[in-house]
């Protein structure tokens, strides 16, 4: 399609060929969104992407990788060790009541 200008001519695009409903159909099959899955941190049971750190602890396979608390302020240092403990203190307790250990002798 051409449109006539004072100033010259220009070509305008068109649409040459319509995309079907089922061809747009099958473009966007692949566009759906998936399940991510999630691991529990076996250190203190915190929920974490899999093959990544805790974000909780720094631990990445039993092994301290991140220090989380060098990076904190006196203040928020004191409150994170307490949440920390509060947490391993729960974890043991946990622990503690597994259906194994219950029925040992």
């Amino acid at each position: 399609m051409r449109v006539f200008l004072p100033y010259g001519t220009i070509f305008i695009m068109t649409v040459r060929m319509r995309h079907t409903r089922s061809h747009t159909g099958n473009r966007r099959s692949h566009h759906a969104l998936k399940l991510v899955n999630l691991t529990k941190c076996a250190h203190c049971a915190f929920s974490i992407m899999p093959h990544t750190v805790c974000t909780n602890y720094g631990k990445y396979q039993d092994r301290q990788v991140n220090d989380v608390l060098g990076k904190l302020t006196k203040k928020e240092k004191k409150k994170k060790e307490k949440e920390l403990a509060a947490q391993e203190a729960e974890a043991s307790t946990r622990k503690g009541l597994d259906a194994e250990s219950l029925s040992k002798k």
